[in-house]
């Protein structure tokens, strides 16, 4: 990559992305306005103008190498989805003309059959469609016009992330302003969540990974022994970026800047070879597709410097895993960032109000967003003093704290100028911008102006999360509307509503250590869920109050919760499954013939020893501890293949699988890992098959 001039960023940021800047050139005025308010109402575009943009998009696109379009979606993989067709079209003569007419923007149809459904449909009704989002503009990646799409089956049922993530946040947007024109707010006509997710992944050398089966199969070592150092002396976190790791992030910023995406911070994380990369808040949708391109940008150009980067949970035991920061926040188009607790009373209020709909809202769905981050590799992160526990409670810091607490007491409050106000309606006191200290332990921490959900696993799509958030979020804000509406005066029974709200949700604050043991118990006599694993927690998305709450704000219909319940338990337990068989590969073709090789060698020294009249001494001792654990490691893989041979018991009954795989193959592959894993520190390293973690984790 050529050296990348400070002064050019600003031209090249957006350089490959059909953005407002780019239309308002290219469109005649009335089309662009009219593309402006498809974007900005959702009004659907007519046919004639649909084909002006095409074709301005399709000029704009050849005229940057693109050679093709293709319809960018996200299905229930977890990934993105493309299928690619040129912009050729036969005009005799054995020639060609470029075309792109509207009908191929607004809507294309790819094959959908082998998306998963969730048994929404059956595998032969092949047909789907992708419908294009305009609030998402257009790019270019690997010489191909991109159209981020919303993708749904035959029927209408949606297969895909993106259209539930936009119903929830129009639902947002219709109930806030319900509230904010009790508070006498005429200006804001339209209300967005906006999102900044920090990303976490590892590096980790490319020859060295592709020694490593478990790594290249499943992305996570299933065996390894503790390194001499891990992430203990703290050296790694925030320390000099070395040269290759630099590299790598600088070419990674230039991607990125060019598709509009705002990379902004980057630095060392906690643990050896562990890195994060931070944007800036957009709109949640947008936020959704730009983190999507961010984990591929991240893997595909890792490649290009001979490294590969892991967006596991968890690749490696004893340091810490990888997670993805959701920082969630409110704004409206008059200029409000409504989660910002201001600086005049009226606004410091609405705050509170907005405050205690998410504090309600997080009492209440608890489940729903402990689910939004339940996956195979998440269960190895969550609670193990690295990241969030399972149990969901909210981080407001001691001064948001205070305030709740006057309100509901009825009390006065000091602030730092010993400047005392009467909790009311009328006079609440000024807020600093950061009102709060952050806590690294708790799963959603206010952290100024937004609230940080700490759980999200790194390689989930942000997507499920932040449509829980909303949606939820719309619920309470729904029902305090409905309350306040119909209220005889504003002014009283907004106080009311407050301190009932505060009294009757306060559990779910906690602003202590979420890592103590004394939490768990605390959160258990608060009656809060702890739902410790993905199993637990997936079946509430069936629960009777969720599916009314979803189809109430038509983000999902019971069927689409149900096929969704389905599709991620049924991934639960294929990721272990194929955990399982890569552990067991690797066992019988690497780990124990070199045991067995080795514990002979050790055996021949033995008897010449003697037969020269000296002892065993050393090699008969290492001999004895090499057959104990060699035996301890066939025995446990025997056990293993008859877990598995067990979970075909249970062909139809998605949960009562995932249990299986929960509570009977995952014990089974720690009792392989134990002995493979002594046996590495008993056999020398020439002989070792596997790259150790001290290779895995510093060699970069």
């Amino acid at each position: 990559m050529s050296e990348l001039c400070v002064s050019s960023v600003s031209e090249l940021f957006g350089c490959n992305v059909f953005n407002d800047a780019v239309m308002r050139e290219r469109l005649p005025k009335d089309i662009y306005k009219s593309v402006i308010r498809t974007k900005t109402l959702g009004i659907a575009l007519k046919s004639d103008v649909a084909d002006v943009v095409a074709n301005a998009m399709k000029d704009w696109a050849i005229e940057k190498g693109a050679t093709h379009y293709t319809h960018w979606f996200q299905p229930m993989t977890g990934i993105t989805a493309e299928k690619h067709d040129a912009f050729i079209t036969p005009a005799g003569d054995g020639k060609v003309i470029l075309e792109f007419s509207g009908k191929e923007l607004v809507k294309g149809e790819p094959d959908a059959s082998s998306f998963p459904s969730g048994g929404l449909r059956a595998t032969f009704e092949a047909r789907g469609y992708t419908a294009w989002d305009p609030t998402s503009n257009a790019f270019i990646k690997d010489n191909s016009l991109c159209i981020p799409t919303a993708f749904c089956s035959y029927t209408g049922q949606i297969l895909d992330k993106k259209t539930p993530l936009l119903r929830s946040m129009e639902a947002v947007n219709e109930q806030v302003l319900r509230i904010l024109r009790l508070f006498g707010n005429t200006t804001a006509t339209h209300v967005t969540t906006t999102v900044g997710p920090e990303q976490e992944y590892f590096l980790v050398d490319k020859k060295t990974y592709e020694q490593r089966e478990d790594l290249v199969m499943t992305g996570r070592t299933l065996f390894g022994a503790k390194p001499p150092k891990g992430q203990e002396m703290d050296d790694h976190y925030f320390g000099a970026i070395k040269q290759r790791v630099s590299d790598f992030m600088k070419e990674l910023d230039y991607e990125l800047w060019k598709l509009g995406i705002y990379a902004k911070t980057k630095h060392n994380e906690a643990a050896p070879g562990q890195h994060e990369l931070a944007p800036i808040f957009t709109t949640s949708n947008i936020a959704a597709d730009h983190n999507q391109l961010t984990m591929e940008l991240m893997k595909k150009i890792a490649r290009k410097h001979d490294l590969v980067c892991l967006l596991h949970e968890k690749p490696f035991d004893g340091v810490n895993g990888s997670g993805k920061h959701n920082n969630w926040s409110l704004s409206a188009n008059d200029g409000q960032n409504l989660l910002d607790p201001g600086d005049t009373p009226q606004d410091n209020l609405q705050f509170l109000t907005f405050l205690c709909a998410i504090i309600r809202a997080v009492h209440e769905y608890a489940p729903l967003l402990r689910l939004s981050a339940a996956s195979a590799g998440n269960d190895h992160r969550l609670g193990a003093h690295e990241a969030p526990p399972a149990v969901v409670s909210m981080f407001i810091g001691d001064e948001l704290q205070s305030v709740l607490d006057a309100l509901e007491n009825g009390t006065t409050l000091k602030t730092a100028k010993q400047l005392e106000f009467e909790i009311g309606v009328d006079a609440l006191p000024n807020f600093r911008k950061d009102t709060t200290d952050r806590n690294r332990t708790s799963p959603l921490a206010f952290t100024g102006n937004k609230f940080e959900f700490r759980m999200l696993g790194s390689s989930d799509s942000i997507s499920c999360c932040n449509i829980i958030m909303n949606t939820i979020f719309a619920q309470i804000v729904c029902e305090f509307a409905d309350e306040l509406e119909q209220a005889e005066s504003f002014d009283s029974a907004l106080k009311a509503l407050l301190v009932r709200t505060i009294k009757e949700h306060k559990d779910i604050i906690f602003n202590g250590n979420g890592y103590a043991d004394e939490w768990l118990e605390e959160a258990d006599r608060r009656g809060l869920p702890n739902l410790v694993s993905t199993v637990e927690a997936l079946p509430r998305y069936m629960d009777e109050k969720n599916v009314r709450m979803f189809e109430k704000f038509h983000v999902y219909t019971a069927e689409e919760i149900a096929s969704r319940t389905e599709i991620l338990l049924e991934n639960y337990s294929k990721v272990i499954n194929i955990e399982a068989l890569t552990m067991l590969d690797m066992a019988k073709k690497q780990i124990l013939p070199v045991s067995v090789r080795f514990t002979r060698e050790m055996c021949e020294s033995v008897i010449a020893k003697k037969a020269i009249g000296l002892s065993g001494g050393a090699e008969e001792q290492l001999a004895v501890q090499l057959d104990k654990q060699t035996t301890q490691l066939y025995d446990a893989m025997q056990k293993l293949e008859n877990t598995l041979v067990l979970a075909q018991e249970y062909p139809t009954d998605a949960v009562a699988r995932a249990k299986h795989y929960r509570n009977v193959v995952l014990p089974a592959m720690d009792a392989v890992r134990k002995p493979a894993d002594e046996l590495e520190l008993l056999i020398p390293a020439s002989d070792w098959p596997l790259p150790p973690y001290s290779e895995l984790l510093f060699n970069v």
